[in-house]
């Protein structure tokens, strides 16, 4: 089976479950500590223009940045950094911190993680509105704005050190615009077809 590598230069879904459909997120504080690490791991790698976090699933709509380089821990040279890996020790990173505080063993997600090439800007579009419209699609509540742990009101207040806000926000052409895109994509649209199997 092809897995799509995460080229540089390239637009990313990127998401993933608990396996066997288990709950990564075990209580609120887990939610906040996810996005501290994402932030740890990945914010040099990418930029992120969405996310949603529920329960047992997440997504991230990602750039993958070019020719990231930092320099070496002994402070000689420096050392380009992979995406890939960047995710891989983020997700070990975070399933070691929940199988700690929770006495368990093995491993917290389904896959490594999956992810589709964002090569269309309706997509892009599209799937900046699903990713916050999802827990609503889901049932966790009447009104995604209402729900905490997606980009939406973040990118709306433009206050988050690793959300590119102010590109998504002038992607649609500003916040009454991005207000007006969501509701009117949740209302017109079958945001169905963009699930990837488990919402």
């Amino acid at each position: 089976m092809f897995v799509q590598p995460l080229s540089e230069g390239e637009y990313f879904h990127i998401y993933n479950r608990g396996i066997n459909g288990e709950n990564i997120f075990k209580e609120k504080r887990n939610y906040h500590y996810f996005l501290q690490q994402y932030k740890n791991y990945c914010s040099e790698v990418f930029e992120t223009f969405a996310y949603a976090l529920l329960k047992n699933h997440f997504h991230l709509l990602v750039y993958v940045n070019k020719n990231v380089q930092v320099p070496k821990h002994n402070g000689q040279g420096m050392i380009r950094l992979s995406a890939s890996r960047q995710l891989s020790h983020f997700f070990n990173s975070y399933a070691q911190s929940v199988n700690k505080a929770c006495q368990r063993t093995g491993p917290l997600f389904e896959n490594s993680f999956e992810r589709r090439l964002v090569d269309d800007n309706s997509y892009f579009t599209d799937l900046i509105c699903y990713c916050h419209s999802n827990p609503q699609i889901r049932g966790f509540v009447k009104d995604f704005s209402a729900y905490e742990f997606t980009s939406y009101n973040s990118i709306l207040a433009n206050n988050n050190s690793f959300l590119e806000a102010q590109k998504v926000l002038d992607w649609f052409g500003g916040a009454d615009a991005f207000e007006k895109a969501h509701n009117s994509n949740y209302q017109d649209k079958d945001m169905r077809k963009l699930f990837v199997g488990y919402g």
